[in-house]
């Protein structure tokens, strides 16, 4: 599966903070496919400086990535994000790892033949009721999102036109786009209501440590609470989204209740860019949570719908490589907390499809999720998958997001 970055070069995202009329550069989810990049240095009471991360060592001839080495890419111009490695690896560099399915690159559509029907990877619900599906889940409370609906996103930032479609576009257009795939969602599958929702990357992984050396930025509130305004304004639900760096998911969170204690605004957090524990710089090495930190997140949102008798929050986990969550089997459920398992990188069809049954069927925790790349999908002439292909899966993926 591909990372969600370009790991071959920084990324250079340019933006402009009206009220600070400060110029910084995003490290996080690229979305643009030829993309050349620098980083800047983590919001500060004074401008922040831009600051250009060293260009990457020649990649090696050899196909896996090791520690002392920089990752094997394949024959791309520089600025592309590399694909994971075939093979899995020991080291979650930032070529990542895969775990080779047995479908073949190119597999057949189903097809009805006398012994069995033939399905692509992650479609088999045998395979998905061997792992575990349906999961044994909490009853749910009233007012939960999940599973009476299905969640269509936009997963962006404002500031950055590279990061996906929520600040690609004008926000009026933004939106326009946003309930048109929210109408495709509701045709191809009637029996689910869709909730639109637009997801904020609001503490921004950087190439750079910034003054307080945590590799992070935190956005102001006057960002975060303008794209909570587009939310309100659409009838959709916000989601905060967090890429940690080197800073610790029990001091970021709770930053955010002022805003998480209202009723429509839920969390996610990004593995890929936690590196505290292997002290690398974001976009060098694919990150990881364990179950416990997990678990930290899920029983601090219990707390708060507890605390301010709110209805369940959705908790999105991203996940595109086997060791981005490690003990998954130990990630505790609440009847407050609904987890959603999102199947983030983008790639090939079948190497998505791929993705989904390795790191999802397989490790199953409660709902599921699957990200839509409008461009690095399809950069390699490759379709993007229509919500009828999406919807071939099993479990079918009750949270859609498009970067």
């Amino acid at each position: 599966m591909y990372p969600r970055s370009s790991w071959s070069t920084p990324i250079l995202a340019p933006l402009l903070l009206t009220a600070l009329a400060v110029a910084l550069a995003l490290v996080g989810c690229t979305n643009d496919p030829n993309s050349n990049a620098q980083a800047a240095q983590p919001l500060q009471a004074e401008p922040a400086r831009l600051v250009s991360l060293p260009a990457p060592a020649t990649p090696p001839t050899a196909p896996g990535p090791t520690e002392s080495s920089a990752p094997a890419k394949p024959e791309a111009p520089a600025s592309e994000p590399a694909p994971l490695t075939a093979e899995p690896s020991d080291n979650d560099d930032a070529a990542g790892q895969a775990i080779p399915s047995t479908e073949v690159a190119n597999p057949p559509a189903p097809e009805q033949t006398n012994a069995k029907v033939k399905y692509l990877a992650g479609e088999d619900p045998e395979f998905a009721k061997r792992h575990g599906w349906p999961v044994n889940r909490p009853a749910t409370l009233p007012g939960s999102i999940l599973p009476e609906k299905r969640i269509v996103a936009y997963y962006g930032n404002p500031l950055s036109k590279r990061m996906g479609a929520l600040g690609e576009y004008p926000k009026e257009e933004m939106l326009r786009r946003l309930q048109k795939e929210v109408a495709r969602w509701e045709q191809v599958d009637p029996s689910l209501p869709v909730q639109p929702a637009l997801h904020l990357i609001a503490v921004v992984a950087q190439g750079a440590p910034g003054k307080a050396g945590k590799y992070r930025m935190v956005m102001p509130d006057t960002i975060v609470n303008q794209v909570y305004g587009w939310a309100k304004e659409t009838k959709a639900i916000f989601f905060i989204d967090i890429q940690t760096g080197h800073d610790n998911i029990r001091t970021i969170v709770p930053r955010f209740e002022w805003l998480l204690k209202n009723p429509d605004v839920h969390l996610a957090i990004d593995p890929e860019f936690n590196l505290i524990q292997s002290g690398r710089v974001p976009g060098s090495k694919i990150g990881t949570y364990d179950a416990a930190d997990i678990n930290y997140v899920s029983g601090y949102l219990k707390e708060l719908v507890q605390k301010y008798e709110l209805p369940p929050k959705v908790f999105i986990v991203h996940r595109f490589t086997r060791k981005m969550v490690t003990n998954a089997k130990n990630i505790r459920l609440y009847p407050e907390v609904q987890i959603i398992m999102n199947m983030d990188g983008w790639g090939a069809p079948w190497l998505k499809r791929d993705s989904y049954k390795d790191y999802i069927v397989a490790e199953p925790v409660e709902y599921t999720g699957f990200k839509l790349f409008y461009h690095n999908d399809t950069k390699k002439g490759d379709p993007l998958l229509t919500p009828r292909e999406v919807l071939k899966l099993t479990p079918k993926p009750l949270y859609i997001q498009y970067q």
